[in-house]
């Protein structure tokens, strides 16, 4: 009697080999690696061997050379202490790397074993039901059809879970103007998307019970309906179109700004680069100071032109402060690459470009202090992130927003730092001093 593998159980090994060789690959990695590294110390251990040898050579030519015995042994010691502190220094292959080894290698076969039994069980089970003419081909439909029923209703709960749990854990409600209506807007779309979920699976996963191939039930041939695929096309798109345009209107009356509500806001400025944000708050004139990348220095890195006047009140902000209740314009730029300047809870995110300033301007309505009381929570911060991965260090882009009343607004105003330093200072008057040298120079050339 020939033993004859089928082709399905020989898929079936070569894909359990597979998953075995993937469990045992780093396991025999670290194997290698260790064994590498023994075998330079072992060949660093027979140095102090050699060195020996040496030192006997050098005092058998004692009485010839003194001096000449006396370099090799100091040489020969010299070579011999690195050897030693080598041999300390020995790694040895941890025995749970072997362990750990074995212990795959006996889950796969255990694996191996059960799926083979459980294969072998059903195929001599099915043979049985052949021989006894009581083989249906279409039983498997039922229990099929009946799992995922089970599963659809599995999947409702789920979904039901995740609105009642996940949902508290994940949402608060925004804290500026315009982000009740982004959250307006967010909510219709998540409820729309919700329906449609869950009447797509209650359909598709209760047909697979109703309408399950059986014996003697032929099906019913339904190539065309236009009014089945009239209403299918039409309705998403109609429902798609209203959403598009709902969010590009709520976009517009959130970035439209009037020209006087421009400039009546606070302006501050907030710079990217890797991997750090730099603030800049406008001194007691109202106004920003020119910036020029060109005028980048180590000690002016933020590249502020001081020859504009009104940059030499600009305020250096260590985080983010801004009042309570009134408006803010940021205005948003990136020293090196694409960056994104993202405040989940007030729903700010822009890109910030490098060569080109964004603008986003927004009215806060919740004070740091208010926060942490409705949630409970007394070091809860307001955080500015970079939405946009930048680069290894990307988590390090971090602010902290603080919104506090409009007095102590001021009062933290008042104590921050300028920019123009007094270092910053004696370079721009050095600089200023070669200008009007070569002005002159120039002149008495003319």
């Amino acid at each position: 009697m020939k033993f004859k593998i089928h082709n399905r159980f020989k898929s079936l090994i070569g894909g359990l080999l597979a998953i075995n060789l993937l469990f045992a690959a780093p396991a025999i990695a670290s194997i290698q690696d260790s064994t590498a590294t023994v075998a330079p110390v072992e060949q660093q251990a027979t140095a102090p061997e050699d060195a020996t040898a040496l030192s006997t050579d050098s005092t058998a030519s004692d009485a010839a050379a003194p001096d000449s015995a006396t370099a090799v042994s100091a040489s020969t010691d010299a070579k011999a202490t690195p050897a030693a502190g080598a041999v300390k220094e020995e790694k040895v292959t941890d025995p749970q790397v072997y362990k750990n080894l074995t212990y795959y290698i006996l889950l796969f076969l255990v694996i191996c074993t059960v799926i083979a039994v459980i294969g072998k069980v059903n195929s001599i089970y099915v043979l049985t039901k052949k021989v006894n003419g009581k083989y249906n081909p279409l039983a498997g439909n039922t229990i099929q059809s009946i799992l995922l029923f089970v599963f659809l209703i599995a999947f409702l709960g789920f979904i039901y879970y995740g609105y009642a749990v996940w949902g508290s854990w994940s949402w608060r409600d925004a804290v500026t103007e315009h982000g009740k209506d982004i959250d307006r807007m967010f909510i219709i779309t998540t409820i729309i998307i919700t329906i449609v979920l869950v009447l797509v699976h209650i359909l598709l996963l209760t047909f697979t019970f109703i309408y399950r191939m059986r014996a003697n039930r032929k099906a019913y041939y339904y190539p065309h309906n236009d009014a089945i695929e009239r209403l299918w096309t039409i309705v998403p798109a109609v429902v798609l179109t209203i959403l598009v345009l709902f969010g590009f209107f709520t976009w517009r009356s959130i970035t439209n700004i009037p020209e006087e509500l421009k400039k009546s806001a606070i302006q501050i400025e907030v710079l990217g680069e890797q991997f750090m944000w730099t603030v800049r708050y406008p001194g007691s004139d109202g106004e920003l100071g020119k910036r020029n990348y060109k005028l980048t220095t180590p000690l002016n890195s933020y590249g502020i032109d001081f020859n504009d006047k009104n940059s030499w009140d600009d305020i250096k902000g260590d985080d983010i402060v801004i009042p309570v209740n009134k408006s803010v314009r940021f205005h948003i730029l990136s020293k090196d690459i694409i960056h994104s300047f993202y405040i989940p809870d007030f729903r700010v995110q822009v890109n910030a470009v490098p060569g080109m300033t964004n603008y986003f301007q927004f009215t806060p309505t919740v004070t740091t202090e208010e926060m942490r009381d409705k949630m409970n929570d007394p070091q809860y911060d307001y955080v500015m992130l970079c939405a946009k991965i930048c680069g290894e260090s990307h988590y390090n882009m971090q602010k902290k927003v603080v919104v506090v009343t409009e007095a102590e607004y001021k009062d933290w105003l008042s104590k921050q730092g300028k920019f123009f330093t007094e270092d910053l200072q004696k370079e721009f008057a050095q600089t200023d001093d070669n200008t009007v040298k070569e002005e002159r120079i120039a002149a008495s050339i003319n």
